[in-house]
């Protein structure tokens, strides 16, 4: 441990580096500069100068997901601090590990309205994890490396560590990072075996069961993947996952349902609607799965592993809750089944099997194909398809395109995926696609984007450029504010109140005036050679694709409805979309 004295703003830089961080994306401003001078000072962090702090707080959500370690944010204070809140938000509902550092007004001004002043810590209680406001120089060191340890620990999530300035100013001593721990945080990781012997009971006995896996698998390594892939491929059940949890499970696998819940397949809704016993690792029974409570799953056993205890019982009463480690639990369940040497009721499970067929043979995510206009289903699939060989990293803004994104780009391993889940932010996937190809420079990073959720962060363009980052910008432009019109056209008599994108740039020129190649495909005939130079080209790309306006995302479970009561789209021109249960809707 050193006992040399450093001031504040040196402590943070050499907090960082002790804890392995190689990028910090951030934006300078009075209340951060000392961290700023020491940043010039050194050679082992990179800083990336986002050109918004929202941009900031996504860029290291970007990176977090493509790699499995915490992104770092730096911001300055008041409007700095303010700007940030929304990734804040985004990175908590998802269980985004991201430590950010926000600058602060001396504390002898703290409460005086100083110029550039907020409540960091009020405002930001409620949408972080933890967060700390540092009054002593000599808490700063033990401070950094807590937040980084409640950062990652359990489940993720943002922390933010509040400095004021005369702290990076003052002079105290730094000791390291060993054996951190906060004095009362102690996630349990460990699962109770009596319970997971239950688990396993249950699941042997099962007639109907499913596997339903959420982000949480992917949060706990790629180790849980590989063992989700192993116990679904043992068992021979069903798998489903979460938007937050594709590529926890390989697409490809026969085993797989597809997503659930409010766009998700006809067969993984209905397989979930009808199972007797149900696992659910690391997912949390949100809204847009469980459709209308009273009716979700009514028949069936439910056993839920989490690691975050408050989780558990919060939306869905389940029957065997289970607190831990996702990758810890599914380890001891495949243990433990191993052990008992006996197989489920495999009579049972042809028949549940044959009743999952004959729901694939819905073809639910069918569309027209005869047709010069682009499909934004067609898009994207010949998007995975000329570019599924690279490995590449996905993110999405949000809207229908990011539903068409789940529904039609397959994911084969975790940490490919990236998009905003629990929040629904517009703007996230620009951003987050600049942080994730800061972290893997020479993997193709794609933002699959509608032409509205685009412009909600344009700015970070000028980042990309400035770092030479080869993000590809892939936008499915049907001129629509694309989810909000499908509601108004569905829900709300056709009304399309303020949804329609008026007075949109011209991308090319815009993706030009960046210094970035544009690119505009207006035809189905010519969709797979746009797609094809902008894989080619070396460096960044906008790619403006029109689709057909009128295109909607089906399957859909409208609000209110159970989630075995989809819509399903229609199979040819002038034909109504039905519910699932036959009802025509629409």
């Amino acid at each position: 441990m050193s006992t040399d004295a450093y001031n504040g703003a040196a402590i943070v830089i050499k907090a960082l580096k002790d804890q392995g961080v190689d990028v910090v994306f951030g934006y300078p401003g009075g209340a951060v500069l000392p961290i700023y001078d020491e940043l010039f000072k050194q050679n082992h962090i990179r800083h990336v100068l986002v050109r918004h702090e929202q941009g900031a707080v996504h860029a290291a959500e970007g990176y977090a997901r493509s790699t499995g370690r915490p992104g770092v944010v730096l911001v300055t204070s008041g409007p700095g601090a303010t700007n940030a809140v929304t990734g804040l938000t985004d990175a908590l509902l998802d269980s985004i590990p991201v430590v950010c550092l926000t600058g602060q007004v001396p504390t002898h001004l703290i409460g005086n309205d100083a110029f550039q002043e907020c409540d960091t810590t009020g405002i930001t209680r409620p949408c972080t994890k933890h967060n700390y406001l540092v009054k002593s120089v000599n808490d700063l060191a033990k401070t950094m490396h807590e937040a980084f340890y409640v950062a990652t620990s359990g489940r993720p999530g943002p922390v933010v560590i509040d400095i004021p300035k005369d702290v990076q100013f003052d002079t105290g001593t730094y000791s390291g990072p060993s054996n951190v721990q906060h004095k009362t945080y102690r996630p349990k990781v460990k699962p109770d075996q009596d319970r997971i012997e239950q688990a396993v009971e249950l699941l042997l006995n099962a007639k109907k069961p499913i596997i339903y896996a959420g982000g949480g698998v992917i949060n706990a390594g790629p180790g849980a993947s590989q063992l989700l892939s192993e116990l679904v491929r043992m068992t021979n059940y069903p798998v489903t996952l979460t938007l937050m949890g594709l590529g926890a499970f390989p697409a490809s696998d026969k085993h797989f349902l597809g997503m659930l819940g409010m766009h998700g397949t006809y067969e993984a809704n209905w397989a979930m609607h009808d199972c007797d016993v149900m696992l659910c690792v690391g997912a949390r029974f949100d809204d847009r799965i469980t459709g209308r409570l009273d009716a979700f799953a009514p028949n069936s056993t439910k056993i839920h592993i989490d690691i975050d205890a408050s989780s558990i019982n919060k939306n869905v009463q389940v029957d065997l809750p289970i607190v831990g480690d996702a990758g810890r639990a599914l380890e001891d369940i495949i243990k433990i089944w191993k052990s008992k040497q006996r197989q489920p009721d495999q009579a049972a499970l042809d028949v549940w099997w044959k009743q999952i067929e004959s729901w694939r043979e819905k073809k639910c995510l069918s569309y027209n194909q005869d047709t010069d206009v682009i499909k934004p289903q067609h898009a994207i699939t010949r998007l995975y398809e000329m570019t599924k060989d690279r490995d590449p990293l996905i993110t999405t803004e949000v809207g229908q395109h990011q539903m068409w994104a789940a529904q039609h780009f397959h994911f084969e391993k975790p940490n490919r995926w990236m998009t905003s889940g629990g929040l629904g932010t517009m703007g996230y996937g620009l951003p987050a696609a600049v942080g994730a190809q800061m972290a893997h420079p020479d993997r193709l990073v794609i933002d699959i984007a509608g032409e509205a959720s685009i412009l909600m962060n344009i700015q970070e363009m000028s980042t990309a450029a400035q770092y030479r980052l080869p993000v590809k910008i892939f936008i499915l432009n049907n001129e629509y504010m694309g989810m909000v019109r499908q509601w108004q056209e569905l829900l709300h008599g056709g009304r399309y109140s303020e949804s329609y994108s008026e007075a949109l740039p011209d991308f090319v020129k815009l993706g030009e005036a960046y210094g970035w190649k544009g690119i505009r495909v207006t035809s189905a005939a010519d969709l797979d050679a746009g797609i094809q130079e902008m894989i080619d080209y070396d460096g960044p790309v906008i790619a403006d694709i029109a689709v057909d306006p009128k295109e909607n995302c089906f399957p859909m479970i409208p609000s209110g409805a159970a989630h075995n009561d989809m819509l399903l789209g229609p199979v040819g021109e002038g034909e109504e979309a039905i519910s699932a249960k036959g009802k025509v809707l629409v």
